[in-house]
Parts: C-alpha cells; sequence; structure tokens
C-alpha cells in the first residue's frame, strides 16, 4: 500500500483536480462528447501536468487518511474553478431568457443536447452562437490556461481556503447576473419603448385589441433586437477572460 501511494499520489492528485473541473466546466461537460474522448482528455493532460507541475509532498510521509484528505481539497478545488467558469459562460444564456421573457415565449422549452435537460430556445441559440465565436478564437486554450495557472499558483497538495473558494463562487454568481442584464439592456429598452407605444395606442383607440396586437409585435421586435445586437456578443469574450482572472483562486 505504502509502495502504492509513493508511485500514485501524484499522479492521483493531478488527475482528481482536472477530473473535476472538466466535470462541470462549459464545453467539456457537455453529454454530447462521448465518454471515451473525456475521459482520453482528462488522461492526457493529467499525464502532461504531472510531468511539468512540482510535487512538494513527500509521499513516503503521508498516510492513507492524509492521502485521502488531499484527494478531498484537490476534488474541491478543481470543482470551484469549474463552477465560476460555468456560471461566468451561463451570462449569455441569461441574455437570451431575459430576451425570450420580454417576448412572451416562457412557456416554449425544447431538450437542450448539449445537457439533457429541457431549456428556453432563445437562451440555448444565444448559448450556442457565442459557444462558437468562443472556439472560432481558440477560447478552449483559456480553459486549459485555467488549469495551468492552477498550478502555478497552488501546486499539488495546497489550495486555497474554504472561505475563499465560496467567495469566488458568490462573486461569480453576482457576476453572471450583472453581464446578463448588461447584455440584455439595450433590448429590455426597445422594449419599454414598445410598451409606451402600446399604452398610447391603446389610450387613442380603447377599441383596439392590444393583446392580440402586441404579441407579433413582441415577437418580431425580439428577433430583431437580438440580430442586430448578435454581434456585440463577441466582446463579451475578451470580457469573459478577464473575469476568469479576477474571480478564480488563482
Amino acid at each position: 500500500m505504502e509502495f502504492m501511494i509513493e508511485k500514485l499520489l501524484g499522479f492521483v492528485m493531478v488527475l482528481t483536480r482536472i477530473s473535476a473541473f472538466f466535470l462541470v466546466a462549459p464545453v467539456f461537460s457537455w453529454k454530447t462528447i462521448p465518454a471515451r474522448v473525456k475521459v482520453s482528455m482528462v488522461m492526457l493532460l493529467t499525464v502532461f501536468f504531472s510531468l511539468i507541475t512540482p510535487f512538494n509532498i513527500n509521499p513516503k510521509q503521508v498516510s492513507v487518511l492524509e492521502a485521502i484528505l488531499l484527494l478531498s481539497n484537490e476534488a474541491l478545488y478543481g470543482l470551484a474553478m469549474g463552477l465560476i467558469t460555468v456560471i461566468v459562460f451561463s451570462a449569455v444564456r441569461l441574455f437570451g431568457v431575459i430576451t425570450e421573457r420580454q417576448m412572451g415565449l416562457m412557456l416554449s422549452s425544447v431538450l437542450d443536447p448539449s445537457t439533457g435537460q429541457r431549456g428556453q430556445p432563445m437562451g440555448m441559440f444565444m448559448e450556442m452562437i457565442f459557444i462558437l465565436l468562443f472556439l472560432s478564437v481558440n477560447g478552449h486554450h483559456l480553459l486549459l490556461l485555467i488549469i495551468s495557472r492552477s498550478y502555478e499558483a497552488f501546486p499539488s497538495g495546497q489550495i486555497p481556503t474554504i472561505p475563499h473558494l465560496v467567495e469566488g463562487v458568490a462573486q461569480a454568481g453576482s457576476t453572471m447576473l450583472i453581464a446578463g442584464l448588461r447584455l440584455a439592456a439595450p433590448i429590455l429598452a426597445a422594449f419599454l419603448v414598445l410598451l409606451v407605444i402600446l399604452g398610447v395606442f391603446a389610450r387613442i383607440m380603447p377599441d383596439m385589441n392590444i393583446l392580440f396586437i402586441s404579441m407579433p409585435l413582441r415577437v418580431g421586435l425580439g428577433l430583431l433586437m437580438a440580430g442586430i445586437f448578435l454581434p456585440f456578443i463577441n466582446g463579451f469574450i475578451s470580457e469573459f477572460a478577464e473575469l476568469m482572472g479576477k474571480l478564480l483562486p488563482l
């Protein structure tokens, strides 16, 4: 048992952190990616990082209980990094959900193939566009850079404190809400103007069926504004990288 711990402890600790990160990280955690591909990527990255990252713990002095605690810490750190990444990543989907709510299409839902759960079509569409743009500029390299910087700041066996990790996740949640609302602000303003115009028409022509007229107008305005402001989503990619540098415990 001591021989196995001595030879495999460093490798397993790297494997635990990387596996926990990819378990919840965007894109890599999708169900559409075959399990064999995920396992292959994790093992390849584990071999790479285990060869280049220092291991400051003497395996001969680590008991079985201490090894379990070290692995638990690595899993916790990896999950925290993955959660922060996917929460900030969800700002674009929140933008789509807000747009869909203004369009009056909240009751519509489709199956999200990436997660296997029901989702809102507009939010999924916006997220898919953002992911294509994200991958087109090698955004997946940013996720690998996150792992690399985590080992530069906290080698195997060292992780930030629990309050630090919790604070990062909480700040990521508030950042997602602010970013989603900021992306949806022009669309919210356009719908506010539409409501004012419909209110004026309701006062001028009381016999007009405002509800019947407002539905196609809201859907058309939502699609038009989403198309107009779709290029601005590309600017969120650079902002996403900056937010990762601020929020991640690195």
